[in-house]
């Protein structure tokens, strides 16, 4: 899980590393480099980075500006993320931070930081029950095959169902009403996914119907989505797995950040009564 964090950011936070050393970059005048064709100035050399990184740097200083006080994280929680991230990649951490636009741990550590605010912010009502993370652990050992209808509304989705009821052709209904193109040509058929690779409430509702059931309605952020399960069977290779002891500590947290609200974290944003002065800057940015 923290290796896409790692990741995920790279381009926001290799923006501000060199946003930060643009600021520091003139000591000894305003121009930052010299060629036999022209100079670049200080002035020339910011003005194109916010132009690029601008946009990414500032709305993640606002986060952490907003987030700080109503969601504190201490240094002990940082730094037991770091030593997560530090265990996963082992002799290459270093090499990955630096792949990913980290001059050193320092500015890691900011960042996650802020990324621990947001998950804060999401997950604060957020519960999440032993039994449910021993039912997500099995289903890790599982990849279900299903159909699904993607419509936009709970209207539309009660419409289709009820002609479901009534027999009529999943497949053509599909390729009828679904606002998902990929599959909707091909009869809404999906192929095998695991725990993961689908929205989390598309997943939980497709692994808990049986080989054949279609489902109620179910909501996502992409609309609502009619799923019939067509197969289920057991992984392959598990070996990765640890026992379910071992990982009871991380699924909890995974189960926990794929339930949040992300919708709170726009509201909480946009209640904050910000104003950014650049023009630029301001059309680009939005929660």
């Amino acid at each position: 899980m923290m290796k896409k964090k790692v990741l995920t950011f790279c381009v926001a936070t290799l923006g501000a590393l060199t946003l930060s050393a643009c600021s520091n970059a003139s000591a000894d005048g305003d121009v930052v480099a010299e060629t036999a064709n022209g100079n670049i100035t200080k002035d020339e050399f910011y003005n194109k980075l916010v132009d690029q990184y601008g946009d990414a740097v500032l709305k993640e200083m606002l986060y952490d500006t907003v987030l700080s006080e109503e969601y504190p994280v201490s240094e002990e929680e940082v730094q037991a993320e770091i030593d997560k991230v530090k265990e996963s990649y082992g002799d290459q951490f270093e090499s990955a931070l630096q792949q990913n636009g980290f001059k050193d741990e320092a500015q890691f550590k900011d960042f996650l930081k802020t990324q621990l605010q947001k998950e804060k912010a999401t997950t604060q009502g957020v519960e999440v029950t032993d039994e449910e993370v021993k039912e997500y652990y099995e289903n890790m050992k599982q990849e279900v095959q299903a159909k699904h209808i993607l419509v936009e509304d709970e209207e539309t989705a009660n419409e289709v169902i009820e002609k479901l009821n009534n027999d009529e052709d999943f497949a053509t209904l599909a390729k009828e009403y679904s606002t998902d193109s990929s599959s909707a040509e091909n009869g809404g058929n999906l192929d095998y996914f695991s725990t993961g690779d689908m929205v989390y409430p598309f997943e939980q509702a497709a692994y808990n119907l049986e080989v054949g059931n279609i489902s109620e309605p179910v909501q996502s952020e992409y609309g609502y989505h009619i799923i019939k399960v067509t197969d289920k069977r057991e992984k392959e290779d598990t070996s990765s797995l640890g026992t379910f002891d071992e990982m009871k500590d991380q699924l909890k947290t995974e189960l926990l950040n794929r339930q949040a609200n992300t919708e709170k974290l726009s509201d909480i944003m946009n209640n904050a009564e910000i104003n950014i002065n650049n023009k630029d800057l301001k059309e680009k940015i939005s929660f």
